[in-house]
């Protein structure tokens, strides 16, 4: 769903800008509560995963593909503050570097991808999480649900944003009806993907998974031959905890990244996604205009002057996944250097004074 250069008019981008630079302000302020020192180096990591499966579009219609936005996972991972961060930094990776989603549309989408499809995902999650038993099974399912609902949540933004500040003359009916039903589609594959993920993560460690913080079950009892639960609460996440390193986990998410965009990449659906169907179907894409960074050695995820297909696709996945990993643990290692200073005997003897 990224939106190109030249679909919104220059006023709507404007304020989507504005709306996009207070939405990272206030999400840098909030990461600092949400990272510490397990979740920090995870954060990174789910930002490069993130990359690489947005590599995969998976078909969903005849002629038509969809791909992961990941606002529903990364919030799930990482808490929602966090999870804008992530997808922002994808989206300034692959604009900057893959010529994939205009420069001055930035600010639509991270509106659109980062900031809708979080506070949706994340408010849905959590209002499962309350009714749901609070076991690893209901995280998996609200994730799913959560994943599902964002995105045709993020079409409907996009739909008004659309309305707003479009540059052809479309019926704003039409492009809903047609973006809404495409991305329901889409939706389920989001939802399957984002709930096997979270679901692996939840198996090995639940307590790296912010969404599954606090979870707890019951001890259970046997009483004259039926299992009955105990008034205690136990913890599930230790017995887990000890059998799986995070570093291991660290490693285990990096190599599957690499993979995914070096060489699943290859066997992607070829057929536009759904923004790009729409826009071709309804005359939006007429106002499309070049991207300033066409010209990038890695526009359009291939390698310049490397004629092989296959491996130009894949170098241009590893090399994302490896600068997506880069940037994006270098923003929140720098969070939680600040999180520690804020918190340091220094500044809070200073505060006290």
């Amino acid at each position: 769903m990224h939106v190109p250069d030249g679909f919104i008019d220059a006023p709507t981008s404007a304020v989507t800008g504005v709306i996009a630079a207070g939405a990272l302000a206030v999400s840098l302020r909030g990461a600092r509560r949400e990272l510490d020192e397990r979740t920090a180096p995870l954060a990174g990591l789910v930002a490069a995963f993130i990359f690489a499966v947005q590599m995969l579009n998976f078909p969903v219609a005849a002629g038509t593909s969809g791909h992961l936005l990941g606002g529903a996972l990364a919030a799930i991972l990482v808490g929602p503050y966090t999870g804008v961060l992530c997808v922002s930094v994808v989206l300034l990776m692959q604009g900057v570097l893959f010529a994939d989603g205009g420069l001055t549309a930035l600010g639509v989408n991270i509106t659109d991808m980062a900031l809708v499809t979080t506070v949706v995902s994340y408010a849905v999650f959590r209002g499962l999480l309350a009714v749901l038993p609070g076991t690893r099974r209901s995280v998996t399912v609200a994730s799913f649900v959560a994943a599902l609902v964002s995105v045709p949540a993020a079409a409907v933004a996009f739909t008004l944003m659309y309305a707003i500040g479009g540059t052809t003359d479309v019926s704003i009916g039409k492009v809903a009806t047609a973006m809404i039903g495409l991305h329901v589609l889409i939706g389920i594959g989001e939802a399957v993907i984002t709930a096997l993920t979270v679901g692996a993560v939840v198996a090995v460690r639940p307590d790296l998974v912010h969404g599954a913080r606090g979870l707890r079950r019951r001890l259970q009892l046997r009483v004259n031959g039926t299992l009955v639960d105990a008034p205690a609460a136990t913890p599930v996440t230790a017995p887990a905890a000890a059998r799986t390193s995070r570093r291991a986990v660290w490693l285990t998410g990096l190599a599957t990244s690499l993979v995914l965009a070096g060489f699943v990449s290859f066997y992607a659906s070829a057929s536009p996604d759904g923004l790009e169907k729409v826009a071709h179907d309804k005359g939006i894409d007429k106002s499309e205009r070049a991207h300033s960074s066409a010209g990038s050695p890695l526009a359009h995820y291939g390698v310049r002057d490397i004629s092989d297909a296959r491996l130009s696709g894949g170098l241009a996945g590893v090399i994302g996944v490896g600068a997506t990993v880069v940037a994006g643990s270098a923003v929140f290692w720098a969070v939680r250097r600040r999180r520690d200073t804020d918190v340091s005997p220094a500044s809070t003897a200073g505060s006290g004074a």
